[in-house]
């Protein structure tokens, strides 16, 4: 676990717990080499009967700003979103409990893969959001999750609107589930307190049955999600449009089709 770039692995909690660190600042950019870290650091932790938990966290000022844009464009759509579902996958598998620590912009991918975690810290000053629909494209982990997380009509709003929240705004909608200026040590806290002196076998059981129905609509629905994505909304001038605007730092011209 020594010879990542792009995510860094530290020990904590006696081994009985990981922090994976997003480790591209500022942006900390889930790009396809850090996602394929993340991916194989989870092939790996399987045989890690002991842990207890696994942390996301971002290095530096912010936590992540989401998924590479360049990888969003129309060619290289496909190998990406199969790269980033794939983790999702991957982690409802594993059934390790998972937690984010989030300060600073926590947006697109980040938010997807903080808000997937069982528990979200966050401090209050944080910024959280799914701005796709600004580019004409849609966050499809995050069409899945959020409205078991927070309801049907706050998933709405974050979608449709692509607005960020304050972390105080989120703790008040259930978005995250903490506030502290330290969510690092807020999760360590609560770890300690809460999961360590449990069986970590009966936690992986619980942590499966516990979002039975929540992991059921991600591992059932997900690729009829990207299907739409890719052979839909990417068919679309408007999402191409969006994307390019982006890249080339100019204001998007909608033909709305």
């Amino acid at each position: 676990m020594s010879n990542y770039e792009k995510i860094r692995v530290e020990e904590f909690l006696d081994g009985k717990a990981l922090k994976v660190v997003l480790n591209a600042p500022k942006a900390n950019i889930l790009d396809g080499q850090m996602m394929a870290e993340i991916l194989d650091l989870l092939k790996v932790v399987k045989s890690r009967k002991a842990l207890r938990l696994l942390t996301f966290v971002g290095e530096g000022k912010h936590f992540c700003f989401g998924a590479s844009v360049p990888d969003h464009v129309k060619e290289k759509a496909p190998a990406m979103l199969e790269s980033f579902h794939s983790m999702f996958l991957r982690l409802i598998e594993l059934g390790i409990p998972t937690a984010a620590a989030v300060r600073g912009q926590c947006l697109g991918g980040g938010m997807e893969l903080a808000t997937f975690c069982n528990r979200v810290v966050a401090t209050p000053g944080a910024a959280l959001g799914q701005p796709e629909i600004q580019l004409a494209v849609l966050p499809p982990i995050a069409s899945l999750i959020l409205p078991a997380r927070i309801g049907q009509g706050k998933a709405d709003d974050l979608i449709l609107t692509g607005r960020s929240v304050s972390g105080e705004e989120a703790f008040a909608m259930g978005l995250v589930d903490e506030l502290a200026d330290d969510p690092e040590a807020a999760v360590e806290a609560w770890a300690t307190e809460h999961l360590l002196p449990k069986s970590a076998a009966a936690l992986r059981f619980a942590t499966r049955t516990s979002r039975w129905h929540f992991n059921m609509v991600v591992h059932d629905h997900i690729r009829a999600v990207e299907k739409l994505y890719l052979g839909g909304l990417m068919a679309t001038h408007d999402a191409n449009e969006g994307l390019a605007a982006f890249l080339e730092r100019r204001k998007p011209e909608w033909t709305d089709e």
